[in-house]
């Protein structure tokens, strides 16, 4: 019987015999180049860009260009299995879709639309803490289907408790603290068109639809003088329009919208975060805990001693440290470090199957993507999406396959060689 994956590949050929081509290229390159001409320069700028020299970003690629798979014959790969077990969680692949904030820069439906596309295809899709749509919103369309929540630990541990509780409340499987951001990178791209789209109030719909966060818009801020122009008045048409509720001119009377903006700016992150803090999130909530950007080997022990049940090796996609180490160079002693007692994911510089296959026969237990699949939906929204998980796990099995390996326990004594 053949597999949904390689009937993909089937479909794309028959289609383009009857003249039609894929409308989301395969290619990752074509890919970005096709996103980028669908999305506002500051859309593509937030979405693509990097910090500093965009070193980090490019020592990704270049990790998992040095890896080279050595495929072996004859091993009777007509049956595959691209399956893993993850928190209890039966998956098709061992593929993840990891957080990409503000994605209605990218598309009106943002992460509803990723959330239905994940939800068609069995891919846990890990809610962004800077979402354009609340998350029991994309919760609701997903139905039954696997999600996570990321969480960045703002300087309000009532708000940080609140997030949790109403992840759990809405079906999420598993929290991901993301420790790499308590203070924003130097993003050039963004620095260079002067645009954080924060402050417009996008990306901020998580805070704007919990209750603490409404109720501590109350409290009063230092003023935030502002030079007005007609910059600054689209800035504030935005920021009503991005405000829950209806009528528009009802919004901008109540000032709530600016005030939003004001209280995000004051609480977003947490720089004083440290090991102690995990405490406290344990206390309220029940769900396995991971953190994300771990990249040196004693974060890795430290984690295990602190009884967190799983890491995301991640440098969040070169936009925090320039120069930092890639993340498929820092896997393999994290996985050595943790005494395989947790899964260890990998985030980062992945593009196609041979990449998700270099990962985990380097030790990953599975894979996240994050700007591939916001290309997928700036170019055709939800079914964009759909195609570019579709060409992810097809690339995959195939690549599995044509190396000799039937399982994902295959690929891990397979190995890479560099």
């Amino acid at each position: 019987m053949e597999s949904p994956h390689a009937a993909h590949q089937r479909a794309i050929y028959l289609s383009g015999f009857a003249g039609a081509r894929p409308q989301v290229p395969t290619d990752a390159k074509l890919l970005e180049q096709k996103a980028q001409q669908a999305m506002s320069p500051e859309a593509f700028a937030y979405i693509a860009g990097g910090a500093g020299l965009e070193e980090t970003v490019s020592a990704n690629r270049y990790a998992f260009q040095r890896r080279r798979i050595v495929p072996r014959m004859l091993r009777d790969v007509s049956r595959r299995d691209t399956s893993v077990e993850l928190f209890g969680t039966h998956l098709p692949a061992p593929l993840l879709l990891s957080p990409v904030g503000v994605l209605e820069l990218v598309h009106p439906q943002a992460d509803v639309a990723v959330g239905r596309a994940a939800a068609q295809l069995g891919v846990p899709y890990i809610f962004s803490n800077q979402a354009s749509k609340p998350m029991e919103t994309v919760a609701a369309a997903m139905g039954h289907q696997p999600r996570w929540f990321q969480l960045y630990w703002s300087k309000s541990n009532a708000l940080v408790a609140s997030f949790a509780e109403r992840a759990e409340a809405c079906g999420c499987s598993a929290i991901v603290v993301t420790l790499d951001t308590t203070l924003l990178g130097w993003r050039t791209r963004d620095l260079d068109l002067g645009y954080l789209p924060f402050l417009e109030g996008k990306g901020i719909a998580q805070y704007t639809s919990d209750p603490v966060f409404q109720k501590l818009m109350d409290e009063p801020l230092p003023p935030s003088p502002r030079k007005v122009n007609a910059h600054t008045l689209r800035g504030l048409v935005s920021m009503v329009r991005a405000y829950p509720g209806a009528g528009f001119v009802r919004k901008l009377l109540s000032g709530r919208p600016v005030k939003a903006v004001q209280q995000f700016v004051n609480l977003y992150s947490n720089p004083a975060l440290s090991w102690d803090d995990l405490k406290f999130l344990r206390n309220h909530t029940r769900l396995p805990i991971l953190l994300k950007g771990i990249l040196h080997p004693d974060d890795a022990r430290l984690a295990r001693d602190h009884g967190i049940n799983g890491l995301i090796v991640s440098n969040h996609g070169g936009r925090q440290v320039d120069g930092a180490i890639s993340t498929l160079d820092a896997l393999p002693a994290i996985v050595e470090a943790t005494g395989n007692q947790m899964p260890v994911l990998l985030d980062g510089g992945i593009r196609c199957g041979a990449d998700m296959f270099k990962a985990l026969a380097l030790g990953a237990t599975a894979v996240c993507i994050g700007r591939p699949y916001a290309y997928g939906l700036a170019i055709g929204g939800q079914p964009g999406v759909e195609d570019v998980l579709r060409h992810f796990m097809a690339d995959f099995e195939l690549t599995m396959a044509l190396a000799g390996c039937r399982s994902v326990a295959e690929i891990r004594e397979a190995g890479v060689r560099e």
